[in-house]
């Protein structure tokens, strides 16, 4: 009886792990690449975000901005089957964006509208930001300075504001 008791408790324990870990599982995680576009937006509904892609193909993109730190982007071929899905807002996609050679347009299309934009006139810069999460644990935003031709000219990334309880009454 206790050997039968013991199984089923660690057949419960196993379902539950199992449940917890398939909970954890990212919006841009679990999709095979060359299904049908379909499959993801059955999941995530119609995207809100579309771009062209050079190779016929769309780029995809389910922001959470304005306060959420995430952007799930599906690249999909001219057929619409899927290429790739990722979260965009994040440190190794900022870093592909290079200096001198992006525009505008090479941001939105790899990372979708800024959740801020402003302008510098003493700097003759525009700034588009992104709130996301750097290491999954630091509340960041990152922010693009484009010249007044629109060229990429410099990247800094800075603490969210929105998440300092230092700066939180100032808002």
């Amino acid at each position: 009886m206790l050997h039968s008791f013991n199984r089923l408790r660690g057949a419960l324990l196993g379902a539950g792990a199992a449940l917890l870990l398939s909970a954890c599982a990212q919006p841009w995680q679990n999709y095979q690449q060359g299904a049908d576009a379909s499959t993801i937006t059955a999941r995530l509904g119609p995207p809100r975000e579309i771009y062209d892609l050079p190779n016929g193909g769309k780029r995809l993109m389910w922001p959470t901005q304005p306060l959420g730190e995430f952007t799930t982007a599906a690249d999909v071929d001219a057929a619409g089957r899927i290429v790739s899905v990722r979260q965009v807002l994040d440190d190794s996609e900022f870093y592909k964006a290079q200096i001198g050679t992006w525009t505008k347009d090479d941001v939105l299309v790899n990372f979708g509208r800024p959740v801020e934009t402003s302008y510098f006139p003493l700097m003759k810069r525009e700034v588009w930001t992104y709130r996301y999460m750097e290491a999954n644990f630091w509340y960041m935003m990152y922010s693009f300075y484009f010249d007044d031709q629109g060229i990429l000219r410099l990247t800094q990334k800075t603490p969210d504001p929105l998440h300092d309880p230092d700066r939180r009454s100032l808002f």
